[in-house]
């Protein structure tokens, strides 16, 4: 029986894994091939998800808790775009403030399910910012604006990875780079290190080279300090929202870019008051058009992620997540206070008024991690 290659690519929050993903199953469908995405999150209505689906890809999506935490739903997942789809590769997602996925995720699919799935070397993507801040040892611990424990996760993630890429590549300049890779260097010595920007093409031929490789897959496998994860993984606060915008009858067209940027702005704003930003995204979606935005640090421009190809009338489908080092039921209400103030207002050019619907609004701080399966070793047990 052929077996189906599974890739997964790791990094923390807004290290812009679901644009990396993005381009590369683009490139695997443009010579030929098949992909299947799967997407993971602690919560329903994920961003990623709907984002993924509108540009035509086939995803499955695992929610509720983290892959390691969910292996059999990740499997089931798996099985479920195999049997639809026939993919030639899985690209799998997980939750951006997970570490010891070698352990909990790759070693077992390996050991476990080696009759089925071929794994692929394991990558880490890594934003530029959070590794100068957290890698630099001559900065204070908490200059990052996360506690010890979060950068612990950071930390984590890096050193069990197959191979790194530091994302943003376009961004950064040749002697910025050079000094990030020697920090990464030291904390993850003997890992190959490479720039990649998907939006300009950067380094995403590199990618595939590595999923297309025989290295092996998971070779590092680490001694995890659970106590300092699940503190790490509490520290940030948890909102998914789904609500429905209604125009007001004297608005005839609404420009969706301008939407989630207003609203995915506003909630900065607000929230940055309370915490540290890890990631705060926003989607809108009328007439089989999509718009999504993002924000992934305090004070950080408003990024719009996918634009609309047109305006809309009538309902809008609006998805909101956000990943703040906050308490998250006071994140819920910043979102849901945002939302209704933009409806009311005029003043938003492209916008106008509305009547907002909240379907579903989820608070959480995530739970301590409790992995299916956790090989101490590369072989089965």
């Amino acid at each position: 029986m052929k077996l189906t290659k599974i890739a997964l690519i790791g990094g923390f929050l807004g290290a812009g894994k679901t644009t990396l993903i993005g381009e590369i199953a683009r490139r695997y469908r443009a010579a030929g091939k098949r992909v299947g995405i799967i997407t993971n999150d602690q919560a329903d209505d994920l961003v990623d998800t709907m984002n993924l689906r509108s540009q035509g890809f086939d995803v499955g999506e695992v929610s509720g808790a983290c892959f390691c935490c969910s292996f059999d739903h990740l499997v089931d997942t798996a099985d479920q775009l195999i049997g639809e789809h026939q993919p030639d590769l899985l690209l799998a997602e997980p939750v951006g403030s997970c570490t010891d996925l070698v352990a909990t995720v790759v070693v077992p699919l390996k050991n476990l399910l080696g009759d089925r799935f071929e794994l692929a070397p394991f990558g880490v993507l890594l934003k530029p910012s959070h590794g100068e801040r957290i890698l630099n040892s001559s900065r204070s611990a908490r200059s990052s604006g996360f506690s010890a424990q979060a950068e612990y996760i950071f930390r984590k993630q890096i050193e069990e990875a197959d191979y790194i890429m530091v994302g943003r590549r376009d961004q950064l300049d040749d002697q910025k780079f050079d000094q990030l890779t020697e920090l990464i260097s030291h904390a993850a010595p003997g890992v190959r290190v490479f720039g990649v920007s998907p939006t300009r093409g950067d380094g995403v031929d590199e990618v595939i080279g590595e999923i297309e490789s025989p290295g092996v897959a998971g070779r590092r496998l680490l001694e995890i300090d659970y106590d300092t994860y699940a503190i790490g993984e509490a520290e940030l606060g948890w909102v998914n929202l789904a609500a429905t915008w209604t125009p007001d009858n004297s608005v005839s067209q609404i420009d969706l870019n301008i939407l989630v940027k207003s609203l995915v702005q506003g909630i900065a704003d607000a929230a940055q008051v309370h915490g540290e930003i890890a990631h705060l995204k926003a989607s809108a979606a009328a007439e089989q058009t999509r718009a999504v935005a993002n924000v992934v640090a305090n004070a950080a421009e408003v990024d719009l992620g996918l634009a609309a190809g047109h305006q809309v009338s009538g309902d809008i489908d609006v998805i909101i997540n956000a990943r703040v080092a906050m308490d998250p039921d006071l994140l819920k209400t910043l979102c849901e206070e945002t939302l209704q103030r933009m409806s009311c207002e005029q003043s938003v050019p492209g916008v106008g008024p509305g009547m907002i619907e909240i379907s579903s609004a989820v608070s959480l701080r995530p739970g301590r991690p409790t992995p299916t399966h956790r090989f101490t070793t590369t072989t089965p047990q």
